[in-house]
């Protein structure tokens, strides 16, 4: 009877995971609209002000000016940081937020009562630990959100989501299964748990590095255009939606804090499973698959803090740092998970 009950939970829960998987591509959709509608409006904006240069007879070019640019930069980061109140009323932005807040309680649902199935925190396997380590990816969204107006990255994050718990709920399911005697620890609890909250500062350090890039190359072009001036012709500088958006140095600013944090946690993640180590087998380091790309994750992103704390280092060349210390986590998540073997082998998958 208790097994049957917690199968039907089980199920209750895989449904609610479904179901928000669901809500989170209406999110993603909302949000990809949101970013098309600013990317028109960006493009009315120029062209009223090309009319107006040309009404006064200052120029005809079709491209916009540094001066230009550099207001619409200083515009965009001051909305950055505006109070939730004051922020624009963008609608499709407002319905994929909404969205997102809907997702997240019944991915909640699911994540918990898969838990209280498995009468354990569910987080023992590479299915439980994706569909936490998602929900904190979108948790640590939505609180950003209260702070600051990511909701530019909310196509980003919410694409990432439903292609990370879809791929999670239609591959690497398992059914509940006892504990194996090493995780039958409070290091569970803690370490696994820390280890997926840096994991969420790590993706939207991630997404703010990517657009960082797009951003810079499209302030390249911009100059560049500006200071040949000799053509008429429109320069396509990138994405539309990218005039409405801070500029690099603010989005890399913010991404080199969340990474910061995220390096926090996965110090102490480092520390914490090599105490773990040592309760389980004995010793604090064996240069087992999991603890070697642990660390190399540790290294890159302690390489990209001190490549942008130092001068000569910022701009793209750390943006790309980011971008791939986040590839690395993923690579550890997957690949080290299901084809690597060693004492880490706790994927569940067969």
């Amino acid at each position: 009877m208790p097994e049957t009950s917690a199968l039907s939970l089980d199920s209750v829960s895989v449904l609610l995971v479904w179901t928000a998987i669901a809500v989170y591509a209406l999110a993603f959709i909302a949000y990809a609209v949101d970013l098309a509608r600013r990317g028109a409006v960006a493009v009315d904006a120029k062209d009223a002000r090309v009319r107006e240069r040309e009404l006064v007879g200052v120029g005809v070019g079709g491209g916009e000016s540094v001066a230009e640019v550099r207001a619409q930069e200083e515009r965009s980061e001051a909305a950055l940081t505006a109070r939730i109140g004051d922020r624009q009323r963008l609608v499709w932005a407002r319905i994929g937020t909404s969205l997102t807040v809907l997702g997240f309680l019944f991915h909640l649902g699911g994540d918990v009562t898969r838990g209280i199935a498995a009468g354990r925190v569910p987080w023992s396997n590479m299915y439980e630990f994706a569909l936490t380590g998602t929900l904190l990816v979108v948790a640590v969204y939505l609180g950003v959100l209260l702070r600051y107006d990511l909701r530019f990255l909310g196509t980003f994050i919410t694409g990432l989501v439903v292609v990370l718990l879809g791929g999670t709920a239609i591959w690497f399911y398992t059914d509940i299964v006892p504990l194996m005697d090493p995780l039958k620890s409070v290091w569970l609890v803690i370490h696994v748990f820390v280890a997926s909250l840096a994991t969420a500062l790590f993706a939207l350090a991630f997404g703010l590095s990517v657009l960082q890039l797009m951003q810079a190359r499209r302030e390249r072009k911009t100059l560049a255009a500006a200071a040949a001036e000799a053509s008429a012709q429109p320069v396509r500088t990138g994405p539309r939606f990218l005039r409405t958006l801070p500029g690099s140095d603010a989005l890399e600013s913010l991404a080199y804090r969340f990474a910061i944090l995220g390096f926090i946690f996965w110090t102490f993640t480092l520390i914490a499973g090599s105490i773990w180590a040592n309760d389980a087998w004995g010793r604090y380091w064996g240069f087992d698959t999991k603890e070697v790309w642990t660390f190399v994750i540790w290294v890159l992103y302690a390489g990209y803090i001190h490549a942008r704390a130092t001068r000569g280092w910022r701009g793209s060349r750390s943006a790309w740092l980011s971008i791939i210390g986040f590839t690395a986590v993923l690579f550890n998540f997957t690949i080290v998970n299901m084809f690597f073997k060693g004492l880490h082998a706790y994927s569940g998958l067969s």
